[in-house]
């Protein structure tokens, strides 16, 4: 019976360890692409550690306007998420709490994701640019909003559902206000939905390439339109391209790892609850 378990204890361990090298080993290439001289790029068979490491891929990142890019993504992304999970958070309460728009309103809010946005990103450029918002972090955040609250309604709709409701009815009737009540009682408590939420709305933002790619040029291009200009026609830049999409995937797994606590549960309470 030990023999046994030890085999499978190591059968296990195997797995994972096949798993773990799976998920990391793009990570780790991306790093030493960043780090290889440009003779290393094609060179066979493959060099997985430069003898001689160079930082010229990250000088250079600059000259592409990368960390320009980066910053816009991050100030977009952020905004967007706050705005996104505040606004969803009140309409997902009232909602679940108020019974607000009648019982399918919170199914109509997720059902508007089937849109599909490239049939709508030709209208939406004719109408930012007589909006004068074309180019700008405004338009951005405004239309990510509306593309991210859908989902963001939905999962605080369904984590605010599921909260008994005698502890809010309790505080009402010592006097707090349903503002209140919301503030310090329900949302602490669907933490959970909120913090996936917010992770959906952030990712959503950040990853996006459509919408920019049309809506900025040169003051509010992001991240994702700055990576594919480093392929194309002044050569495949492959050392700043893996630089810039090394760092580039710190701030999602920064805020992934910050709301690991409640992400599962959040993504169980949000999705899978109808």
């Amino acid at each position: 019976m030990n023999r046994l378990s030890r085999r499978g204890d190591l059968v296990r361990g195997a797995i994972l360890t096949t798993g773990v090298i799976i998920v990391l080993f793009p990570i780790y290439w991306m790093g030493i692409m960043s780090i290889k001289p440009a003779e290393d790029f094609i060179s066979t068979p493959p060099v997985f550690f430069p003898e001689s490491p160079t930082t010229i891929a990250w000088g250079q990142v600059e000259g592409y306007r990368g960390w320009f890019g980066l910053i816009n993504s991050l100030i977009v992304a952020s905004v967007t998420m706050v705005v996104a999970v505040v606004l969803g958070s009140l309409a997902g309460y009232s909602i679940a709490r108020f019974h607000t728009g009648g019982s399918h309103l919170a199914f109509w809010f997720l059902s508007q994701r089937i849109l599909v946005p490239v049939a709508v990103v030709l209208p939406i450029f004719l109408l930012y640019r007589n909006l004068k918002l074309v180019d700008t972090h405004a338009g951005l955040i405004i239309l990510y909003t509306v593309f991210a609250l859908p989902f963001t309604v939905w999962l605080t709709y369904t984590s605010f559902r599921q909260l008994s409701t005698e502890i809010e009815d309790a505080a009402l009737v010592d006097g707090a206000s349903r503002w209140q009540t919301f503030r310090r009682i329900a949302l602490p408590l669907a933490a959970p939905g909120v913090a996936a939420a917010a992770v959906f709305a952030f990712v959503f933002a950040w990853t996006d390439f459509l919408f920019a790619l049309f809506l900025t040029s040169k003051n509010a291009v992001t991240l994702p339109v700055i990576v594919s200009g480093f392929l194309g026609r002044q050569g495949q830049l492959y050392g700043e391209l893996a630089a810039l999409a090394l760092v580039s995937m710190i701030p999602a797994l920064a805020l992934g790892w910050l709301v690991q606590r409640h992400l599962a549960q959040g993504l169980t309470m949000g999705a899978v609850d109808g």
